[in-house]
């Protein structure tokens, strides 16, 4: 599944891409804020394996954000922990920080919404920002998603509680 823009394209991943996704899935900038973080190209295998194995067991989808000539990578974003019971998935994203505020996800989550709503059957899209996460939380206002509520100290994150906000989409509203 491609989606396509006059300046992106969002694909799913392919082999080559395992040095971007290393790149930033191992820069402090963009692990700040993200649940995952890896050492080496070896140990960031298990990520491009998950991509993988999400549109395999149909339970989400995550694509390659680049521009729409496939020649530079910008990032990821996509849906993971789709339940179809409930018709929801969480929504996540990632630039490299040398792409940041260039509108770059203002313009590729839209579409990853969509691709949810009218190719998954979605209702809602969920997403968990880190309290601290101002330009996050920023970016998913911009977006319409609204804020529902914190949950205080829900997660351990480097030894330490965090909180975190919650965002949904609904279809239609």
């Amino acid at each position: 599944m491609k989606i396509q823009t006059p300046r992106l394209l969002l694909r799913p991943f392919v082999d080559s891409d395992l040095e971007n996704v290393f790149k930033g899935l191992s820069h402090p900038a963009v692990i700040k804020h993200y649940g995952i973080s890896y050492n080496s190209l070896e140990a960031t295998q298990e990520q491009m394996d998950w991509f993988a194995r999400l549109e395999k067991e149909g339970s989400g989808m995550w694509f390659a954000v680049s521009s729409a000539d496939g020649t530079t990578f910008f990032g990821a974003g996509g849906l993971n922990d789709l339940s179809q019971e409930h018709q929801k998935a969480e929504i996540g994203f990632w630039l490299l920080p040398e792409f940041w505020g260039q509108g770059i996800m203002r313009e590729a989550m839209p579409l990853i919404c969509h691709y949810g709503f009218d190719k998954l059957g979605l209702h809602r899209i969920e997403g968990f920002v880190e309290s601290d996460n101002l330009s996050c939380k920023k970016a998913m206002a911009k977006l319409d998603f609204r804020h529902e509520g914190t949950m205080k100290d829900c997660e351990i994150k480097n030894g330490k509680f965090i909180s975190l906000d919650i965002y949904a989409k609904i279809k239609n509203a």
